[in-house]
């Protein structure tokens, strides 16, 4: 029994040695082991870490690619903005242009409209003076014919473009030789003519004197007016107005019967009497 109990490994020395040499074997196993697994962790870690890095390092390029992007899209979309104000303010301005100009246009198109009514008015007016007038030339020309059918009773009447001359020639008024005195049976003549002149109304009358051609152009100049002269105040002595009145001597000047003999000499000694219409003829008169 000793014998056996000596031989026990477990209680032996050389058995506890090789129990203590184990375990140190098996400490730096597991110590190598663990180094080890250090090691590749580091590793692991170390290449996930710089993966990790790489991958930070490509986002934050990302990153700022994507900031450049959106400050270049910013400053576009500010341009965008700044351009579409432009816009903005160009098409308000366009708008009030256009706003303007079609009031322009309407006050335009009103004028234009008026001012047709106004033409369309006047012409109106313009047809109905012209008619008016017509009316009334056609009244005056009647008058004139009724003044000329009374006047031609008495002495020799014509029509001109001016009116009606009344001539007092040797049927009518016989003045004698360097005379201008109006004789009885003259003044019965002149009478009668004052009497149908007076009813007139717009008109203006002119006496105008002649002589024959004896005596100087001066002579017979002054003659034939102191003979219109005295046509004339008989006149406004039986009631017409100095105011419708002209008188002027022409002398032996436009003589009715040219020639020197004693009938075409007592034709020209004669006075004139000139009925213009003032309301339709100018007041400015020559010889008739």
């Amino acid at each position: 029994m000793n014998q056996l109990s000596n031989q026990n490994p477990r209680s032996s020395p050389e058995g506890e040695g090789r129990n203590r040499g184990l375990s140190k074997s098996g400490i730096l196993l597991l110590a190598g082991l663990g180094l080890l697994v250090v090691v590749i962790l580091s590793y692991l870690m170390l290449t996930r870490l710089d993966r990790i890095n790489r991958e930070v390092n490509h986002l934050g390029g990302q990153v700022e690619q994507n900031n450049r992007k959106m400050a270049d899209v910013s400053a576009k979309a500010a341009s965008a903005l700044d351009r579409a104000s432009h816009a903005e303010q160009s098409a308000l301005q366009a708008a009030g242009q256009r706003d303007q100009a079609e009031k322009a246009k309407t006050q335009f198109q009103q004028q234009a409209q008026q001012a047709q009514q106004q033409a369309q008015a006047a012409q109106q007016q313009a047809e109905q003076a012209q008619q008016k007038a017509e009316e009334y030339r056609k009244e005056r020309q009647a008058e004139l014919d009724r003044l000329q059918q009374a006047l031609g009773q008495i002495a020799t009447t014509r029509r001109t473009s001016m009116g009606l001359v009344l001539t007092l020639g040797s049927k009518s008024i016989r003045f004698a030789f360097d005379k201008a005195t109006l004789r009885p049976e003259d003044k019965e003549v002149l009478s009668r003519i004052a009497g149908i002149l007076s009813t007139l109304k717009g008109y203006q009358i002119y006496v105008y004197g002649y002589t024959d051609d004896i005596g100087t152009q001066a002579y017979n100049l002054n003659l034939s007016e102191r003979r219109a002269k005295a046509v004339y105040d008989y006149l406004t002595q039986n009631g017409l107005s100095p105011d419708i009145m002209t008188t002027k001597g022409f002398g032996e000047a436009d003589p009715l019967v040219p020639g020197s003999s004693p009938r075409a000499r007592a034709i020209n000694r004669r006075v004139e009497i000139g009925i213009v219409d003032s309301t339709i003829r100018p007041l400015s008169y020559q010889s008739p």
